[in-house]
C-alpha cells in the first residue's frame, strides 16, 4: 500500500480513536470507575498506538502508549481517574487530533507531547500539584492544523526495549457483523443520483396514464364488436326479409348470393375484431403488470437513493459533550448534557449547517442558562444543570431544540438592555410583549452582557443562528419561563433535496408551496374579508390577519373576484402571520428539487422548480419572500381588494420615504415613527427588495440598514448613485456600525447622512429627515 494511503488511514484512525476516547473521559466523568468504558478507552489508546508505529509517527506512539498506561492504572485501581486527571487526558486527545490533522513539512512540537507525557506521569505517580489543576494546558482551537493538508511521515519508529505484555482485546464475531462498511461519496454525485431517480420515478409514472388510454382503446373496440353484432343482425334479418317479399327466382338468388357474401365477410371482420380485443387485452394486463413493477422500483430507487443523503444526527454531536463540560468548567458551573433522537435520520447538507448554529445555543444555554451551583440550590434546585439537545421528526419537519433547566431569560434585564442600546425609548419598551422582547435576542450585535468574555457579550450568536435556519428555509423560536428554564426550536425541512408541499394554482399556472411554512388552508366566504384601518383583514384563530391575493405577490395576471368564497393559505408564524389567496388548492406532493439556472440569479418569490408526477413542470415558492412581500403590501396599503366594496380614498401627496432594513423590529419602530410624523412610508426586507423598489417607484428619501442579506447596504447606495435616474435621491443610513471607518465607508458610497442607531432617539432620527427633505407635506 502507498504512504499516502497508509497517511490517510491513519488520519481516519486517530480521528476515531479521538472521538471514542473523547466520548470515554466526559462519560468516566460521571462513572470514574465504569470497567467497560474504561476497557474502550485502554483499547482505542492501544489501537492508536499501533496504527502510529505502522506510519511511522513516533509522537504518536509515545502519547498513545503513556495515555494506555493510563487506562490500565486505573482498571487495576492504582490510579484515579478525577477531574484534573481527565482534564490532561482530554488534553491529550486535542494533541492526537493535531498529530491526525499534521501535513507537509509541519510536525507537532516534540515538547508538547514531551510535557504532556511528564504531566500525566506525574498525575498517575500522585507527584502533581496540589491545586487539583493541569499544568499543561489544551492547545487553543486556533493552533490545530489543516485537515486537508498531508501528513509527513516520519523515519520509522526505533524498536525500544519492549513493552510488558498485556491482553490484547478480544474481537468477537458479532462485534465483527455489527460493523458498518462506509464508502465516500461525493455531494454532487448523490444529487446528481438523486435528481436521475427523480426523473426515473417521474418518468415510470407515465405508464399509468398510457395503460388507461388503452383501456379506452379497448373500450371503443368492445363498443365496436356490439355495433358489428348489431350490424349482422340487421342484415339478417333483412335478408330474410327480402327473400319472403321477392316473387322472381332470379331476383332470390342473387339476393341471396349477395347476403352470403357479406355476412361471411361481416363474420370476418367479427373475428378479426374479436381476435383484436382478446390480444390487447392480453397485452393490457402486462403493461399493467409492468407499471406496477417499474413504479415500485423506481420508487425503491428512488428512496434508497434519498436515504443515501441522509445521515443519522449523532453525527454533528460529536464534539458537544466535551464543548460543553469544558464551557462549564471554565464557568464552574455543573451541567449534565443529555442527547435525544441521535438516531433522527437528518440531510446532510443540513447536518453539516448544524454544528455552527448548535454550537451557539449549547454555549449560550450554559453562560446565560444554567446557574451557579450555589445559586441553584438557594432555588431549591439540585446543583447540577441540565441542557438537552433533541432532534426529532413531527409533521413532516425536522424539529431540533436545545433547552435547560436555568433561571429562564430576564425581561426586565432584556428591557434596560434595549433602552441602553438605544433600540427602544422606554415607555415603548415597557408596552412590549414577552414575544416582541425575545425577537430582541436575533438582532445583529445584540447582547444582554456588559462585558466580553471568551464565551459571549460579542453580540454575536443568535444572529448567526437564525440566519442559518433562514438559510435552509426553516424557523427558529424561543420559549421561556422564569425560573424553569429555556427552549431554542428549530423547524427545519427533512431535506433539501425533496419538498412536501402544498401545490396551488395561481392564474393557470402550478406553484409549490413548502408545507413546514403552512400553517393552514381555509375557504373562507367573501363576506368574511373586513376593511380594519384602511387593510383587509379575517379572524383567524381569535385574532385578525391581513390578507392578499398570490397574483400580487408572484405579479401573476389578475384575481378572479366573480367567486363568493376564497381559498386561501395561512403562512408564517406569530405576529408575522398572514393570508394568501390562491385560485384553487390541487392537493399535496413530494416534489423532488430542481435547483434554478444559476444565470437566472436571484428570482423573487421563487426557490426552485419541480416535476409533477405527470412531468408538467412547477415552481416551488420561497415563502420567506412571500412573507417579506406579503408584509410589504399589507404594510403600504397596497393590497388589491379580495371582496366586494368601495374603492380605496386617494390619499393626499406626502412625501414619500423608502425604509430598508431586514430586521423586523427595527423596521417596524422606523416606520411607526416616520407614518406618525405624516411621511407616506414603504418598506423593503432586505438590499435586493429596496433596490427593486427604488427602481419601480419615486421617493423622496431612502433610509437603509447596512448588514443585510442579498445586498447590503453599501452595494445599495453605490447602485442608487451609480443610475441616473436615481442618482439625486437622498440618502440616509442607518447601521449598529458606529465606528469611524464604518461611518466613512457609508459617507464615501454615496450616503447623505450616517446616523448610528445605537446613538438615535425619535427625534434624532425625524430632524435628520427634516433636514434631507423637509416636512411630509409641502
Amino acid at each position: 500500500m502507498s504512504g499516502a494511503s497508509l497517511v490517510d488511514l491513519f488520519r481516519e484512525e486517530a480521528r476515531a480513536q479521538a472521538q471514542i476516547l473523547s466520548d470515554g473521559l466526559l462519560a468516566l466523568e460521571r462513572a470514574p470507575r465504569d470497567p467497560v468504558t474504561l476497557e474502550a478507552c485502554m483499547r482505542a489508546a492501544h489501537s492508536l498506538k499501533g496504527a502510529a508505529r505502522i506510519v511511522g509517527v513516533p509522537v504518536g506512539v509515545s502519547l498513545a502508549h503513556v495515555m494506555e498506561d493510563c487506562f490500565v492504572g486505573a482498571q487495576q485501581g492504582r490510579v484515579n481517574v478525577d477531574a484534573a486527571m481527565i482534564d490532561v487526558l482530554l488534553a491529550g486527545v486535542d494533541l492526537i487530533v493535531r498529530i491526525g490533522q499534521a501535513s507537509g513539512d509541519e510536525t507537532i512540537p516534540q515538547a508538547d507531547v514531551d510535557a504532556f507525557v511528564d504531566e500525566l506521569n506525574a498525575r498517575m505517580s500522585g507527584e502533581a500539584g496540589d491545586s487539583g489543576e493541569a499544568s499543561f494546558k489544551p492547545p487553543a482551537p486556533d493552533d490545530f492544523l489543516d485537515l486537508s493538508k498531508e501528513l509527513t511521515l516520519a523515519a520509522p519508529v526505533p524498536q525500544s526495549e519492549p513493552e510488558p505484555a498485556r491482553p490484547l482485546p478480544v474481537w468477537s464475531p458479532a462485534e465483527q457483523r455489527e460493523t458498518t462498511r462506509m464508502l465516500r461519496v461525493r455531494t454532487e454525485t448523490l444529487d446528481r443520483l438523486l435528481s436521475h431517480s427523480g426523473e426515473s420515478l417521474v418518468e415510470s409514472r407515465w405508464l399509468k396514464p398510457f395503460a388507461q388510454s388503452m383501456l379506452r382503446v379497448k373500450r371503443i373496440q368492445r363498443d365496436a364488436s356490439r355495433a358489428l353484432d348489431f350490424l349482422h343482425e340487421s342484415l339478417t334479418e333483412s335478408s330474410r326479409s327480402s327473400g319472403t317479399a321477392s316473387g322472381a327466382a332470379s331476383n332470390v338468388t342473387s339476393t341471396a348470393a349477395l347476403d352470403v357474401r357479406t355476412l361471411a365477410a361481416l363474420d370476418e371482420i367479427r373475428r378479426l375484431n374479436a381476435e383484436a380485443q382478446r390480444q390487447l387485452g392480453e397485452r393490457l394486463a402486462e403493461l399493467e403488470n409492468y407499471d406496477r413493477r417499474t413504479t415500485h422500483l423506481s420508487q425503491q430507487l428512488y428512496d434508497e437513493a434519498l436515504e443515501c443523503r441522509m445521515r443519522p444526527f449523532v453525527d454533528a454531536t460529536g464534539g458537544f459533550a466535551r464543548m460543553v463540560r469544558d464551557v462549564a468548567r471554565a464557568l464552574e458551573k455543573q451541567v449534565r448534557f443529555v442527547i435525544a433522537g441521535e438516531a433522527t435520520e437528518v440531510d446532510r447538507d443540513i447536518l453539516d449547517m448544524l454544528e455552527a448554529p448548535l454550537g451557539h445555543l449549547l454555549r449560550n444555554a450554559v453562560d446565560h442558562g444554567i446557574e451557579a451551583p450555589s445559586l441553584r440550590r438557594a432555588l431549591g434546585k439540585p446543583p447540577e444543570g441540565t441542557i438537552t439537545l433533541e432532534a426529532r421528526h413531527s409533521a413532516g419537519s425536522l424539529f431540533i431544540s436545545v433547552s435547560d433547566d436555568g433561571g429562564g431569560v430576564d425581561l426586565p434585564a432584556l428591557r434596560r438592555a434595549i433602552v441602553q442600546k438605544r433600540l427602544s425609548n422606554e415607555a415603548t419598551a415597557a408596552r412590549l410583549s414577552e414575544a416582541e422582547l425575545l425577537e430582541f435576542l436575533f438582532l445583529p450585535g445584540f447582547s444582554m452582557r456588559d462585558t466580553v468574555t471568551d464565551v459571549s457579550g460579542r453580540g454575536v450568536g443568535l444572529d448567526a443562528v437564525h440566519d442559518v435556519v433562514r438559510q435552509v428555509r426553516g424557523s427558529l423560536r424561543v420559549t421561556q419561563e422564569e425560573l424553569v428554564g429555556t427552549r431554542f426550536v428549530m423547524q427545519l425541512p427533512l431535506t433539501l433535496s425533496v419538498i412536501r408541499s402544498l401545490i396551488v394554482e395561481v392564474d393557470g399556472e402550478p406553484y409549490g408551496l413548502p408545507l413546514a411554512h403552512v400553517a393552514r388552508t381555509l375557504v373562507l366566504p367573501r363576506a368574511s374579508i373586513d376593511l380594519l384601518e384602511g387593510h383587509q383583514h379575517f379572524e383567524f384563530e381569535g385574532r385578525r390577519l391581513g390578507i392578499v391575493t398570490a397574483h400580487q405577490i408572484l405579479r401573476a395576471g389578475t384575481f378572479n373576484t366573480v367567486s363568493d368564497t376564497l381559498n386561501v393559505v395561512v403562512i408564517g408564524q406569530g405576529a408575522a402571520t398572514y393570508g394568501v389567496v390562491v385560485d384553487r388548492f390541487l392537493g399535496e406532493r413530494m416534489l423532488v428539487v430542481q435547483p434554478l439556472d444559476k444565470r437566472l440569479g436571484k428570482v423573487p418569490s421563487i426557490a426552485a422548480g419541480a416535476l409533477m408526477e405527470n412531468g408538467d413542470p412547477l415552481l416551488i415558492a420561497d415563502l420567506d419572500d412571500w412573507l417579506r412581500a406579503v408584509e410589504k403590501l399589507v404594510v403600504d396599503g397596497e393590497l388589491g381588494r379580495v371582496s366586494q366594496g368601495t374603492a380605496r380614498a386617494v390619499a393626499a401627496p406626502k412625501k414619500r420615504v423608502l425604509v430598508v432594513d431586514d430586521s423586523l423590529t427595527v423596521r417596524e419602530l422606523e416606520r411607526k415613527l416616520l407614518a406618525g410624523r405624516g411621511y407616506d412610508v414603504t418598506i423593503a426586507v432586505d438590499g435586493m427588495d429596496g433596490w427593486n423598489a427604488v427602481r419601480g417607484e419615486r421617493f423622496d428619501l431612502v433610509i437603509t440598514d447596512i448588514d443585510m442579506p442579498r445586498l447590503d447596504g453599501i452595494e445599495l447606495v453605490t447602485l442608487i448613485r451609480r443610475d441616473p435616474h436615481l442618482r439625486d435621491t437622498p440618502v440616509m443610513i442607518v447601521s449598529y456600525k458606529d465606528r469611524a471607518e464604518d461611518r466613512q465607508r457609508g459617507l464615501d458610497a454615496g450616503a447623505d447622512y450616517y446616523l448610528a442607531k445605537g446613538s438615535f432617539h425619535d427625534q434624532t432620527l425625524l430632524d435628520a429627515v427634516r433636514d434631507l427633505i423637509g416636512e411630509a407635506q409641502p
